[in-house]
């Protein structure tokens, strides 16, 4: 059976973890002074070089500065791995359109996995698009024009690709041949994010021709309804149903519906919501992944961390904010020195850095003192991880704490830095929602 996916992990062979634990599963609105920081250390240079060493300060100044910087020097890792594969002599060229790599570094280096997977690109794309700046917004073109020229390719957009130029539809290399339709719906929603942002009508364009895609291979009307899983990697239909990806599908239509003034998306946002909803397990407060193969009957085997974040994140109802405090409760996770969340409840054995950032944003959308106080100590986490963590450089965010942590449903993370995570990271500091219904560029930079 296919895997029913709660993660976007390199699909590599598993790994053993760096420190073993009997019966462990083998397996990775800033104020102005701020967004000055932030744009100082992010945008003086696309230059992939490493940052240079900065001097510790001291103080109430130095406290107010640290997460300043450390976003700033977030976005620096971003735009290091967007021009990694640029040809020699294009550094420089601000309007190439390009894939950034996903990971650098760990397991994925040692094994050359050097793919740039859509669902990282959407979110760095979303990151780029929250500095409110047009430095960030050409980089998000950059990213934006890449994606529109894959779909161009093949009428058809796929999870993977090789990094790198994509100049024209012909410059395409897909590296992986599924189809999820979360990471499908992740790209639209980003291109839709990107026409809001610019008034450029390519990229709402091409947001529609994805959607029209999603729903004429995906949609269904067994059991709750919602919509599929896309198509494997053998070009197979994945007949189960993932929350998560009926979530990024919502928040995807919906957007869509509020760009085009077309009832026929907030219908088929609808679609998707009452799968979500169907999902709804109370108690004890959480919902449920998915389906089986069925469609129908409810996959209760584990319980993830992104489908009870991205949820509310997407929803704002309250009455389904049951969600984000049990995965505080039940995710919790602590690996040596590193804290956070975990990515499923079968696998505590280390931290997935990218889950704590979903968790943190939804905490504070939730936005009660002692949720934003929990945000607060995620993104601390966070940091630290980004200093101190396996294979760090001080810059980009690693995706797990551990090698081969699993969500035991076929993907593994690993200690690799990642630009999903890092862009998450970047979100959550300055309290972004990708998945409202607002625009990433109406929504006020903290």
């Amino acid at each position: 059976m296919t895997h029913q996916r709660c993660t976007r992990g390199p699909q590599l062979p598993a790994a053993k973890p760096e420190r073993g634990r009997p019966g462990k599963h083998t397996r990775a609105v800033l104020g102005a002074a701020g967004i000055c920081l932030c744009l100082v250390t992010a945008c003086t240079s696309d230059s992939s070089n490493p940052a240079p060493a900065r001097t510790a300060a001291t103080g109430p100044a130095a406290a107010r500065a640290a997460p300043a910087a450390s976003v700033g020097r977030a976005y620096e890792f971003l735009t290091q791995m967007l021009n990694l594969h640029n040809p020699a002599g294009t550094a420089d060229i601000a309007d190439l359109p390009t894939l950034p790599q996903s990971y650098l570094g760990g397991v994925p280096g040692i094994q050359h996995y050097t793919v740039s997977a859509i669902y990282d690109d959407a979110v760095v794309l979303d990151a780029y698009l929250a500095m409110h700046t047009g430095w960030g917004d050409v980089r998000a073109e950059r990213i934006g024009n890449a994606l529109v020229n894959a779909w161009t390719h093949s009428r058809r957009l796929f999870d993977d690709y090789a990094p790198g130029g994509l100049g024209h539809p012909g410059d395409a290399r897909i590296a992986g041949h599924a189809s999820s339709t979360g990471d499908v719906a992740w790209a639209g929603l980003a291109l839709a994010q990107l026409y809001a942002a610019t008034g450029i009508s390519k990229y709402l364009d091409a947001a529609v021709a994805i959607g029209n895609w999603i729903q004429a291979n995906c949609a269904s009307d067994r059991g709750p309804g919602g919509y599929t899983g896309g198509y494997d990697s053998s070009g197979q239909r994945i007949t189960w149903k993932s929350t998560e990806h009926n979530i990024d599908v919502f928040a995807f239509f919906r957007l869509l519906a509020r760009l085009t003034d077309e009832p026929v998306w907030q219908d088929r946002a609808q679609h998707a919501r009452r799968f979500i909803v169907a999902m709804w397990d109370w108690p004890p407060g959480l919902f449920d992944i998915g389906t089986l193969a069925n469609g129908v009957t409810t996959n209760d085997v584990t319980q993830a961390e992104d489908v009870n974040s991205w949820s509310y994140l997407a929803l704002r109802d309250p009455g389904y904010a049951a969600s984000i405090g049990w995965d505080v409760r039940n995710l919790d996770s602590h690996a040596g020195r590193f804290n956070g969340v975990s990515v499923s409840t079968c696998d505590r054995g280390g931290v997935w850095f990218e889950g704590t950032a979903h968790l943190a944003d939804a905490l504070e959308t939730l936005g009660r003192p002692g949720d934003v106080r929990q945000a607060a100590r995620y993104l601390s986490d966070i940091r630290y991880a980004q200093a101190h963590g396996p294979n760090a450089d001080g810059r980009g965010i690693i995706a797990s704490s551990e090698n081969g942590l699993t969500d035991c449903q076929g993907d593994f993370l690993y200690a690799s830095l990642h630009t999903g995570t890092t862009a998450w990271y970047i979100l959550a500091a300055k309290a972004i929602d990708p998945l409202s219904d607002v625009p990433l560029i109406d929504q006020p930079v903290r």
